[in-house]
This record gives C-alpha cells, structure tokens and sequence, in this order.
C-alpha cells in the first residue's frame, strides 16, 4: 500500500477539479488554503461515488444549497429562477461527482490499482457530517468559486 501513499493525490485532484468546473460549468475554482477541517454550514449537498476493485474508497463533493444552484444553472444554461425542483440539482452534483471520480478511477487504474467506480449517490440537508475512519488516504481540498466553497473530500485503502 506505500503506492498509495506516494501517490499525487492532491496534484490529481486539483487538476481534475480545476478542468471539469472550468468545462462543464465555465467557472474558474481556486485551490484554497483553508483549513481542511472546514466545513460547509446550513443547507448543503453532499455527492459521492465508491471506489471498488484493488482499492476501496470514496470520493465526496460538498456544496452549500446556494452554490449547488448556482452550479445546476450553469451546467444547465438556464437562470437561478428557472431550477424547478431538487432533482435537477442532484443530478447536477451527481454528474459532478462522476466526472470527478471517473477521472480518478482511470488515475488509480493508470497507477497499477484497477477498479470499479459506483453510481453517484446525493445526501442532502444541514445536520449530516461524514467521518474518515481506517482509510490509508484521507485527502480534503477545499476549493473556492467567489465566496462559495467545494470541499472534495477523498477515502481510500
């Protein structure tokens, strides 16, 4: 397991960030140096996708209800006011997780650990957090669009 402990997870990451916000969203995030341990407070999304193979894990992507909406309309060429429901903007998150987490499922494969990727599952509301427990690699990167944060937490062993 030392081939996941040298590996540029945050390196992978960032740049896999940086390119599908940038691509599917037209917005450019900065890399922040914020404390990890930052959270986003009040109503917030959470998508996620499962590693399953050589390596287990998740790869989680943590959004403020505002930021999510603002995604959504972007992703989707409409205004704020257009979003009719909760569905679009899970799927948004969910889209966003995937292309996130392909991405580092192909880095995982390319680095010798073949693996599976699950569909992208959404947990939304205000009084939720998630714990890294037994992980070999716990990576949090906290990300910022104007005032708006995406903490994208990866889990792995």
């Amino acid at each position: 397991m030392n081939e996941i402990s040298a590996m540029d997870l945050k390196g992978f990451v960032s740049n896999t960030v940086y390119e599908v916000f940038d691509t599917m969203l037209s917005m450019e995030v900065q890399l922040s140096d914020t404390d990890s341990r930052t959270t986003v407070d009040g109503d917030r999304i959470m998508g996620s996708v499962g590693f399953a193979g050589e390596l287990t894990g998740n790869l989680c992507i943590h959004v403020s209800d505002t930021f999510a909406r603002l995604m959504t309309a972007a992703m989707l060429g409409m205004e704020l006011e257009e979003i009719e429901g909760e569905e679009e903007v899970h799927d948004v998150i969910g889209e966003m997780s995937n292309m996130i987490g392909g991405n580092l499922k192909s880095a995982f494969c390319d680095a010798g650990f073949p693996c599976n990727i699950s569909i992208p599952y959404i947990t939304s509301g205000s009084d939720f957090k998630t714990e890294s427990m037994n992980w070999v690699r716990h990576e949090c990167l906290v990300f910022l669009y104007q005032q708006h944060l995406a903490l994208i937490e990866v889990f792995i062993k």
